[in-house]
């Protein structure tokens, strides 16, 4: 995609509201507990807020300046970046609902993932696994709509643990829960 098209979209971009794999990360999230939370592409600023309660510092990243000045959950720390690319120190938590949807075109950074669903997760992932401190955890959102067994593949190819800890059956799709941790920890 060309960067001036990207620009265009992330001018017209809405936020995403939360929904069902919103809900289903946020099951996840609430025993979580540590000092630096990170929320890559934080949209409303729905699960970011939930985060403020458990860490000491809780920041929120999204590619589209639009959402976040427009949040329906404001939050302080949010900055606009592509995922995590523009920050310098780890967290112990880092959630990510990501954009996983099988698509020939990016359209929607909050939903398409590209060609099966891998294009724009294997960037947040990159990107989430750089600031992944020594004991972090790093929990995303994908589809059985997506080729999610080879993003799970991806992680383990980077030195990094992959597990999938949860499923939960919708009407046209299976949302899937995987935790990533470091394989050396």
């Amino acid at each position: 995609m060309k960067l001036s098209n990207l620009q265009k979209q992330l001018e017209n971009s809405k936020q995403y509201l939360p929904a069902e794999d919103t809900f289903f990360l946020e099951d996840s999230i609430d025993r979580e507990k540590g000092n630096f939370a990170l929320d890559i592409g934080c949209g409303s600023g729905y699960l970011t807020n939930i985060l403020k309660d458990s860490f000491n510092l809780v920041v929120g990243t999204d590619i589209s300046y639009n959402t976040l000045r427009e949040q329906n959950y404001k939050v302080e720390n949010v900055i606009c970046c592509n995922s995590a690319d523009a920050l310098r120190i780890n967290f112990d938590l880092i959630i990510c609902n990501l954009p996983y949807l099988a698509t020939d075109e990016i359209i929607d950074v909050a939903t398409d993932g590209g060609k099966d669903g891998l294009e724009l997760p294997t960037e947040i992932i990159s990107s989430a696994l750089n600031r992944l401190s020594k004991n972090g955890k790093f929990i995303f959102v994908t589809s059985s709509l997506s080729d999610y067994m080879t993003l799970i593949d991806y992680v383990k190819s980077k030195k990094f643990s992959a597990e999938i800890i949860s499923k939960k059956k919708l009407f046209f799709e299976e949302l899937i829960l995987v935790k990533v941790k470091r394989l050396f920890s």
